[in-house]
């Protein structure tokens, strides 16, 4: 029972990565910005990410449900309904950042211009950090990675996951094909270690008084002070004592 439904599960993350890159390579040059499943009641409810809205759906919707036909037929999805949001800032969204910077490569950038160009848009547009990364034969036959890093990122735990979005693409040279891997922290995030301390006027609270501090002891705690502070004394009176026979013999001394 287990492993059927491990293997339901899987079946499941295969099949949505297939849908992905099946509508990443129909949809590229309208701008893939990423998708989204939804499972409803009425079927399977996917939200795809565009640059361009216009050219995924088509004249009349022809494209679109072309789209949800083929969604249908070759990939089994129950009732599928595809929907198409336009991406707010592309400047921000990783896919789109990956897309452009493969073709970029592919039209003949350095890398590092390509790299870098990448990399300063992202942060012009807000976000809080980005790490472009190139992997492949970009200036020679043999195999180099060269990275691009902006800002803050966080490369593996739960803020990795929550705040990060990443972005894959390949560029196709003569000499090979390269990876362009862009990953983004958000705009505006919150790290679990950032605090902000507020002022009590600041959460309409009215500002505290002068406070005083009195400290209650035990009956226990109080024997000890007391055995404390006798000692004490009779450490002062024994160091009087010595005190003053020393200036009782140095007088009899003098005479």
């Amino acid at each position: 029972m287990k492993q059927n439904t491990v293997r339901t599960f899987i079946n499941r993350n295969v099949e949505r990565q297939l849908v992905r890159e099946y509508l990443l390579k129909e949809t590229e040059r309208a701008g893939f910005g990423g998708l989204e499943f939804n499972r409803t009641p009425e079927g399977t409810k996917l939200t795809l990410h565009a640059e361009q809205v216009g050219r995924v759906i088509g004249r009349r919707g022809k494209v679109i449900h072309e789209l949800q036909r083929r969604l249908q037929n070759d990939f089994h999805l129950d009732n599928p309904h595809l929907e198409v949001t336009e991406i707010e800032e592309q400047r921000l969204n990783a896919q789109v950042m990956a897309s452009r910077l493969a073709s970029s490569l592919e039209r003949g950038w350095f890398f590092r211009r390509a790299g870098h160009s990448t990399a300063q848009n992202i942060m012009d547009a807000g976000a809080r950090g980005c790490l472009v990364t190139l992997s492949g034969k970009i200036t020679g036959a043999r195999h180099r990675v060269e990275k691009f890093q902006k800002g803050h990122i966080k490369f593996c735990g739960e803020p990795a996951l929550t705040f990060m979005d990443s972005g894959f693409s390949t560029a196709i040279k003569k000499l090979g094909t390269i990876g362009c891997s862009v990953k983004i922290m958000r705009a505006g995030v919150k790290l679990p270690h950032e605090i902000t301390i507020l002022e009590r006027h600041e959460v309409g609270l009215e500002p505290l008084g002068e406070v005083s501090m009195i400290e209650v002891l035990d009956e226990k705690s109080e024997a000890v002070l007391e055995d404390v502070t006798a000692d004490v004394a009779d450490a002062e009176e024994v160091v009087q004592s010595v005190v003053q026979k020393i200036a009782d013999l140095e007088s009899q001394e003098e005479e």
